[in-house]
């Protein structure tokens, strides 16, 4: 959580691993689109579905996609996917999916080629498959500790070389193919985005403008904080007490003050210069909380100009008074 106000907490941002020596020719991501199809973006009752290596990052490349508004599975049965297809086609309210199939499925991988034919059939569907270095996915597993889904017995070397051979035929079928090697998380979010992502993508930012008192504490989940008491409070004139930041006498007394308009512009325009760069970096929520003594007035009303002023800019905004009167 970010305070403009106070001391800054501290961030620190995953490093970008350094080039690596691979075990393999592997193409840059941005060169592994295999058709114009895999281009465009996704449009209604439309499939993905999420191949690869192990280590290679498909479970955040799932939450991509959750993000951007699919419907998420991971690991179902490969004999399930058709029934699966048809509801999601069928489906009012959710018509795009996205889920995982790998080498947890064993022998019935075999089977996945003519399923997806199948379902290609009725379902507009993409495959996507994630890769990377032997050297990346082995300093994974040493670094999360976790056994390699063939690797019981074998090494995790020989388990990696292994599943490499049973996933090439998925490999040559997909559409996408993303070498991760190089991509930490963020960087493997955006590149996703940017593949799939409508055109408008960056305002598909979820932004929650919040009002809150500080009596009652700082909202654990906002990411930019504001503090407001500085501007004249409205609790201090008897005939406002009782009303809020949404009653229009209040908001006249409170935009009277020439600090109001200029605090207002300037949050405008720091937010205007901070949401695409929290996008690019594969952000897809943010909170940004206001707050006065009793989050009655003041920060009522500044939350709710910035909601009308960031969705007059494209932007996906949702009001919230947490401590307001009811």
């Amino acid at each position: 959580m970010t305070r403009i106000a106070g001391k800054k907490p501290s961030r620190q941002n995953p490093a970008k691993p350094g080039p690596e020596k691979r075990s393999r020719a592997v193409a840059p991501a941005s060169r592994r689109v295999r058709s114009p199809e895999a281009k465009r973006p996704l449009g209604d009752n439309e499939l993905v579905i999420l191949t690869g290596m192990s280590g290679s990052g498909k479970l955040s490349a799932l939450k991509a996609f959750e993000d951007l508004g699919y419907y998420s599975v991971d690991n179902l049965p490969i004999d399930l996917i058709p029934a699966f297809a048809d509801l999601i086609r069928q489906s009012p309210e959710t018509n795009r999916a996205a889920l995982v199939v790998d080498v947890r499925e064993g022998s019935h991988l075999d089977h996945f080629p003519a399923i997806l034919r199948k379902v290609r059939q009725t379902t507009s569907t993409r495959l996507l498959f994630l890769e990377a270095s032997d050297e990346a996915l082995l300093r994974r597993y040493s670094e999360t500790r976790r056994p390699h889904p063939l690797g019981r017995i074998d090494t995790i070397r020989r388990s990696i070389q292994s599943e490499r051979k049973l996933l090439e035929p998925l490999r040559n079928i997909a559409d996408v193919c993303i070498d991760t090697t190089n991509f930490n998380v963020h960087e493997l979010r955006a590149h996703i985005n940017g593949l799939f992502q409508p055109e408008s993508g960056e305002k598909n930012l979820l932004i929650s403008s919040i009002s809150f008192g500080y009596k009652n504490g700082v909202p654990q989940e906002a990411d930019l904080v504001f503090d407001v008491r500085f501007l004249p409070n409205p609790h201090f004139i008897p005939e406002f007490r009782p009303l809020t930041g949404q009653d229009q006498k209040v908001v006249r007394y409170i935009n009277r003050f020439p600090e109001t308009k200029e605090f207002i512009q300037k949050v405008h325009d720091l937010l205007v210069f901070l949401l695409p760069h929290y996008v690019q970096e594969g952000k897809s929520y943010l909170s940004v909380a206001f707050g006065c003594t009793g989050g009655q007035h003041r920060s009522v009303m500044i939350a709710e100009r910035m909601q009308a002023l960031l969705q007059a800019d494209g932007y996906q905004v949702k009001c919230l008074h947490r401590d307001m009167p009811r």
